[in-house]
């Protein structure tokens, strides 16, 4: 099998069930088996007393239904044996004088533990006290059909793939629900089954805790919990579905379905592993006694796909509904550390090199709404043009308008006769169009800026993007030096953006069809002269691929640590509308090669505020060495 990019795939199943009828209720349980096993799941979890039902109140102390349950249990065993996949259950259980609301683990025909519920609600309508024991301090082995087999509340069970713990219900909406420590001691994936009934508003707040559980201790969520055919003599149950992961809610079934009903999902424990890895308190209680129970290896004939799950191609970009609240954090988190810094060194101006371009667009808003932020006059931001060789008449135009109609200080500083006596100089010629030519007009303008910073009592503020750092597209001390980087935490795919949004949202029509024509101009540098139309030669994304995929690629790269391997295969599956796997696989290669070979550039640069997940400050979230060599798997 080609490598396993640690997907595991799960399922939330609700059956459609009868109170006390376990020989029907085994119906529907096999039939979602049936199901989950033709789309290869790995592990299956009903909800809470599925087997029974969760309403059937005093009927769970009748000897008859507690044997019906255990004989309908071993049936489903024998059912899946020489089948791949984990199937966990809900059923009542007497052990000794005691009778346990519990969850079956089975698989391959075998009963490989029980684990009984911890926390019992003690609300009128739900008092499990009055037929249920707590299994708190449980830690045993008891004889079932198939021999003997551990029973408590601190089994972890771990097949060849992933290890996985189980809570039930209430034991979620405690003060310390026993998934924290089943996650501390090892639990990659929680399967919680449930018979939470639905009030007004109680989803949405269901919603939240489990999504939050998931992102606090780093794991895959399952929830699945009762729905129709539960008693709705005093509540009512929606067979509510949820499958989370660390912190996002990956699918959420329909709830109030009639009939049983599945939804089907997958894992990546990759994920969490490197979350957990890089979270240093993510460590075991030595304290705590937990029981690992080694379930029968999950032999995957192919490896698992994620054929139910679709990944964002804009990983950097907020998700639906966000879209205010994301861009308006990004924003603040800008001109909150611009502020803090213009504050400290008692600067009197920010100068900003604007050539028409995305990046140093954002910088001019940001040095604006700064200035705005501090009381100071917006005079206080220097904007300087420094057309050269490579200037096109829409960007040098759309520069001068956007400074013009924002109310900054403008100045306007030619380099070409600059660049031509530095050509001289150092007897270089200037129809050779080669890497000299086009750093030295970036380092005339550096020189420029640095120069007038001292002039001004100002503060350089460099307009170079994340995306552009992390392929090492900036000329060493060039355009890659500024006394602070203020768009260093910010990738290409926000830059744009961010800019589109203030276009929409905080600026007249005027200054918004500025911003727009230049989100509708090519990325460029403009170090080569234009074409014989005046236009943009030179276009970045011609020369080092598209930034979208790009990227796409920087952020699995570095919040994951995924394997080149598994980064085309999400790319792929991301962008399958848009590239193929040989176009993605070649800017891919290009990428992990420019990654390595630039980290000389980012070893030394300014401070810069980080704004998304992950950063490239050698200070910070990168301790790369310079000469490390590409990996290549």
């Amino acid at each position: 099998m080609s490598e396993d990019f640690g997907f595991v795939r799960v399922a939330a199943a609700v059956p459609k069930i009868k109170l006390a009828d376990c020989a029907y209720n085994s119906k529907q349980i096999k039939s979602l088996i049936d199901d989950a096993l033709a789309e290869q799941v790995e592990v299956i979890c009903f909800p809470e007393l599925a087997i029974t039902g969760y309403t059937c109140g005093d009927l769970f102390f009748l000897q008859s239904l507690q044997k019906n349950a255990l004989e309908v249990l071993q049936e489903i065993c024998e059912y899946i044996r020489g089948q791949a996949i984990v199937v966990i259950v809900g059923a009542p259980l007497k052990v000794d004088n005691n009778l346990y609301n519990c969850a079956f683990v089975m698989t391959d025909g075998e009963v490989v533990g029980v684990v009984p519920k911890i926390n019992l609600p003690n609300t009128g309508e739900f008092y499990e006290k009055r037929w249920f024991a707590s299994g708190r301090n449980t830690s045993e082995r008891i004889d079932l059909w198939n021999g003997d087999v551990p029973f408590g509340s601190n089994l972890l069970f771990s097949t060849n793939r992933f290890t996985f713990g189980v809570e039930l219900c209430e034991d979620l909406w405690s003060p310390l629900p026993p998934s924290t420590q089943l996650a501390i001691q090892g639990a990659e994936l929680i399967f919680n089954l449930s018979s939470s009934n639905c009030l007004v508003g109680k989803n949405d707040f269901r919603r939240q805790m489990i999504t939050q559980q998931s992102a606090r201790v780093h794991c895959g969520y399952v929830y699945t919990s009762s729905g129709w055919g539960e008693s709705t003599s005093d509540v009512v149950y929606s067979g509510s579905t949820y499958i989370a992961e660390n912190g996002e809610m990956l699918c959420e079934g329909d709830r109030f379905q009639r009939q049983s009903h599945i939804e089907i999902q997958e894992i990546d424990v990759e994920c969490l592993r490197t979350d957990r890895q890089r979270n240093t308190n993510f460590t075991k209680d030595q304290q705590a006694k937990y029981q690992k129970v080694y379930v029968a290896p999950i032999e995957l004939t192919e490896r698992t796909e994620p054929k139910h799950r679709k990944f964002c191609s804009a990983p950097f970009l907020p998700t639906k509904g966000q879209e205010e609240n994301y861009a308006e954090d990004a924003l603040l988190i800008q001109c909150t550390a611009l502020a803090r810094r213009w504050e400290h060194t008692k600067a009197q101006t920010l100068l900003i090199g604007i050539s028409g371009g995305l990046d140093s667009t954002l910088a001019l808003l940001i040095a604006v709404q700064t200035a705005d932020m501090l009381g100071f006059s917006r005079k206080q931001v220097m904007g300087i043009t420094m057309p050269g060789f490579g200037t096109s008449d829409r960007t040098y135009r759309n520069a001068l308008k956007l400074m013009d109609l924002l109310g900054v200080s403008q100045h306007e500083i030619p380099i070409r006769e600059a660049v031509m006596q530095h050509f001289y100089d150092i007897e270089q010629n200037p129809e050779n169009h080669d890497i000299t030519y086009e750093n030295s007009q970036a380092r005339e303008r550096t020189q420029i800026l640095m120069d007038l910073a001292n002039k001004y009592n100002g503060l350089v503020v460099g307009t170079g993007d994340m995306s552009e750092l992390a392929l090492g597209w900036a000329t060493y001390n060039g355009d890659h030096m500024s006394m602070y980087g203020v768009n260093a935490g910010i990738p290409k795919t926000l830059v744009r953006y961010l800019v589109r949004y203030q276009a929409q949202n905080r600026f007249g029509a005027e200054v918004c069809a500025t911003l727009m024509d230049i989100i509708d101009t090519p990325v460029s540098p403009e170090l080569l002269p234009t074409d014989k139309e005046g236009e943009i030669a030179q276009k970045t994304e011609d020369k080092i691929g598209p930034y979208e995929l790009h990227d796409f690629f920087l952020y699995y790269f570095l919040r994951y640590g995924f394997s080149r391997e598994k980064i085309a295969y999400l790319a792929s599956s991301a962008f399958e509308e848009e590239y193929d796997t040989e176009t993605i696989r070649h800017w891919l290669d290009v990428f992990m090669r420019r990654f390595f070979t630039q980290q000389f550039k980012r070893s030394c640069l300014p401070d810069g505020p980080k704004v998304v997940a992950v950063s490239l400050s050698p200070r910070g979230d990168l301790r790369m060495p310079s000469d490390a060599y590409e990996i290549k798997n």
